[in-house]
């Protein structure tokens, strides 16, 4: 399909303006103040604008395959991205954005999140943002779109030149252009002004405590009292329960029940370790990730065998052992598991933590202390029920009869059957 100039003018300026506006509706509802990070002085960004045209020229023959288009666009966006960041660095000596402190970025110019980010706004504008575009444009009777596009050429022409001559030190050659070009920058201003304050206000109406939410949740993450880390028990010991059992799934081939209690897929182990890692390490999630490992590694290890001296003494029975492990101590613990302590620990003060700290913010302002206090309750007294389960397990695995009143109720409710379906691997000492 072949375009003519108006109609390409048009996608290019449509792009461009679409571009700015995100970029200012990003920075407001990030930093909460505008910042023009395109090379125009106007409410341009080109550099998207003209992505926009190179993706609709070259990559239209790919419009019918949705993988193709997508890698296709994600490719030569992030080619373009990363030749328009050097050029401007050569013009200007600076970075004009920086993603090295991001993963997988090279040159501190372009970076897989925002590569990925490109192929998807680059397949939606080739497969659905032109039609919608062109279609609105040619609905307009044809001199009225002709006066558009010539306005808006002259407009981006004079902004692009003067923001060139500004870069190159060049602004005493033609005074009044840059003189123009300073107007268009505070009209510019402006207009993201208004766009800014408006995008708040929205926000405002339809979320009123949002903004004062935002600055509650970045000062609950510097504290971490009992309620908070009450939930990172609770999290933690549903989400150690769920992979345990994904993991025996997945390595022996059968279902196995991986609960430390008796009521509920909780592991009372994985939720300790959760709470006791990040109470020990959350002020330190800014450090290196060599570093959490490390800690996780050598805390992870102490934790799990002192968890199993622990329970063999309280309960007679080894609920793990890796005696056919190698590098095991004691068949308490092993360097393949230490090895994996340190990477959960990794994950999760990394990626996990802050965004169940902000979760359990939200459940506790929607909820106060009603949900929290009925899942203490619940969760006390399930560990309660365990321990005196456990322990009639073992006494009456030695023959003893049920004497006292909860004895006999641990008999009639977790009988060995019943015991053995929770804790499968709980062997006798």
């Amino acid at each position: 399909m072949s375009y003519t100039f108006y109609e390409l003018a048009i996608l290019f300026f449509t792009y461009s303006f679409l571009a700015w506006l995100a970029e200012t509706a990003v920075a407001t509802i990030k930093v909460r103040n505008f910042r023009n990070r395109g090379f125009a002085s106007g409410p341009f960004c080109f550099l998207y604008g003209f992505t926009g045209l190179i993706l609709t020229v070259f990559l239209q023959e790919l419009k019918g395959d949705v993988l193709f288009l997508f890698l296709g666009s994600m490719a030569v966006a992030t080619a373009v991205e990363w030749f328009a960041g050097k050029t401007l660095e050569r013009m200007k000596q600076k970075k004009w954005w920086d993603y090295s402190d991001k993963r997988w970025n090279f040159d501190g110019y372009i970076c897989l999140q925002y590569s990925v980010l490109w192929g998807l706004l680059g397949f939606l504008a080739v497969q659905y943002g032109n039609g919608i575009i062109l279609g609105v444009y040619r609905s307009l009777p044809g001199i009225v779109g002709k006066i558009v596009i010539w306005g808006l050429t002259a407009v981006g022409v004079a902004d692009f030149m003067g923001s060139l001559l500004f870069i190159c030190h060049m602004e005493e050659k033609l005074p009044r252009l840059l003189g123009w070009n300073h107007k268009l920058q505070r009209w510019t201003f402006r207009l993201a002004t208004k766009v800014s304050g408006h995008i708040e206000k929205r926000i405002g109406r339809s979320y009123p405590a949002i903004l004062q939410e935002k600055e509650e949740i970045e000062k609950s993450r510097e504290r971490c009292g009992f309620v908070q880390v009450f939930w990172l028990f609770l999290i933690g010991a549903l989400a150690g329960d769920i992979v345990e059992t994904i993991f025996c799934r997945v390595t022996s081939g059968i279902w196995m029940s991986r609960s430390s209690l008796v009521w509920g897929p909780f592991s009372v182990v994985w939720g300790l370790a959760i709470a006791l890692v990040t109470v020990l390490l959350y002020k330190d999630r800014d450090k290196q990730e060599h570093h959490i490992f490390w800690v996780g590694v050598f805390l992870g290890g102490a934790y799990e065998y002192i968890c199993s001296v622990f329970t063999e003494i309280l309960f007679g029975k080894v609920f793990w052992d890796y005696s056919a492990m190698p590098f095991n101590l004691g068949g308490r613990i092993n360097l393949l598991y230490c090895f994996f302590w340190g990477i959960a620990a990794v994950f999760w003060i990394k990626g996990i933590y802050p965004k169940a700290a902000r979760l359990i913010d939200i459940i506790l302002k929607k909820t106060g202390w009603v949900l929290t206090g009925i899942l203490l309750v619940f969760m006390a007294f399930n560990i309660f029920v365990s321990v005196l389960a456990l322990v009639r397990y073992d006494t009456r695995s030695d023959g003893k009869a049920a004497v006292y009143r909860w004895e006999q109720a641990m008999d009639e409710h977790f009988d060995d059957v019943k015991m053995e379906q929770i804790y499968p691997n709980a062997i006798r000492q």
